[in-house]
């Protein structure tokens, strides 16, 4: 291979990377603007068909049908409010497959009152037919608290009203 040939192929592969780390990370912008904007039918369509979630006491699915139940049943209420801003993600790529962190402020009402939320989203992800699709994501929280609260107590993980 000559220096050109190596030269190029060496910078077809970082695009190539680029393009991955790039398409992945507006993988996760789509699934918070389906939450966003209270669209639950956009979201299942953005796992594989065997992927999962666990949201740990919040919930879990696994399969798309039941990706598709979960956020149709959290997010078909009207009177839902839920605002998630996403920070720092990071993703690493090998081949078909890769994996990212990142970390969540989500703002939403619980029983009329306002909750403020951190967490961090660890995800797999896997290419399937030319797209990026979550293949696993997993929600840990930081604190979970009411508004009026704050999160300098203890517990850290409060759920509705007190």
């Amino acid at each position: 291979m000559t220096d050109l040939a190596a030269r190029v192929a060496a910078l077809e592969a970082e695009v190539r990377r680029l393009r991955d780390r790039a398409e992945i990370q507006d993988l996760r912008l789509r699934y918070h603007a389906a939450v966003n904007e209270r669209r639950p039918e956009a979201i299942a369509p953005l796992f594989a068909p065997d992927g999962a979630l666990d949201f740990g006491a919040l919930g879990r699915a696994d399969g798309r049908a039941e990706i598709a139940a979960f956020f149709a049943a959290t997010l078909s209420d009207p009177a839902t409010f839920v605002k998630q801003f996403i920070h720092n993600h990071a993703v690493e790529i090998e081949g078909e497959r890769g994996a990212g962190t990142s970390y969540l402020e989500a703002r939403t009402v619980l029983e009329g009152e306002s909750i403020l939320v951190a967490a961090r989203y660890d995800d797999e992800y896997v290419r399937e037919g030319g797209c990026w699709r979550f293949q696993r994501m997993s929600l840990t929280p930081i604190f979970i608290v009411p508004l009026r609260e704050g999160w300098a107590g203890e517990p850290k993980i409060r759920l509705g009203p007190r």
